[in-house]
């Protein structure tokens, strides 16, 4: 069992490396072909779910795959005591991604809060069947949660990181879904002050709160 888990592994690693994504409509409306599945954890970063990510919930655009590792890789070495979490992103083949309104074309992914706990310690932020995977968190508009708290310094560099390697690898941010108040704090930090003018924040009130995540929309060119 243990040798098939690795061939599985290694045969996936084999398609993300020889078969370049293509999307097709919007991240409303879409669809994904050769969809590239994220790894399940890395140095300083993991998914939100095992359990996610065996169901294959993790599957994004190639051209987004390499901007989160090469973002992560970046902060490995401006930030390394920090730790991030990532989470839903969407199928395989793309379309409708119960319960998200987007995540359809692989070009949607959200990731989870950075956080530090009582010590001013970053750990991942924890997800499990309790907590709906970690979506039913509710931070306070302080950004507090039990005895966590959002790291807005480490969000912020997350932010940039994921910028500098979507244009090298000439794609774009099209926009970022975070609570309307927390938005404000994160605003408030050193490396939080330029973000409003280097990508789009939603100021419209979304669905959900988008408090314990933070959903980010690439631009990649697609097929109609």
């Amino acid at each position: 069992m243990r040798c098939f888990f690795i061939l599985l592994l290694f045969f996936s690693m084999f398609i993300n490396a020889s078969e370049q994504s293509h999307c097709f409509g919007t991240t409303e409306k879409g669809r994904l072909e050769n969809g590239w599945q994220l790894p399940s954890s890395g140095s300083n970063f993991s998914a939100y779910s095992l359990v996610g990510t065996a169901l294959g919930r993790n599957y994004v655009h190639s051209s987004v795959y390499k901007t989160i590792l090469d973002a992560y890789a970046s902060l490995k070495v401006s930030a390394p005591e920090k730790r991030y979490v990532y989470g839903e992103t969407g199928w395989d083949t793309g379309g409708r991604f119960r319960p998200h309104k987007t995540h359809q074309n692989g070009l949607s992914v959200d990731f989870f809060v950075p956080v530090i706990d009582r010590n001013g310690k970053s750990v991942p932020l924890p997800t499990g069947i309790f907590n709906k995977l970690g979506y039913n968190i509710e931070f306070t508009n302080e950004g507090e949660f039990e005895e966590y708290a959002i790291d807005f310094d480490a969000l912020a560099e997350h932010l940039l990181a994921l910028k500098q390697a979507a244009e090298h690898h000439k794609i774009k941010i099209w926009r970022v879904i975070f609570d309307n108040e927390l938005q404000k704090k994160l605003f408030a930090t050193d490396k939080g002050r330029s973000l409003k003018e280097q990508m789009k924040f939603s100021t419209k009130k979304p669905w959900v709160r988008h408090d314990e995540h933070y959903h980010v929309d690439f631009w990649v060119s697609c097929n109609e």
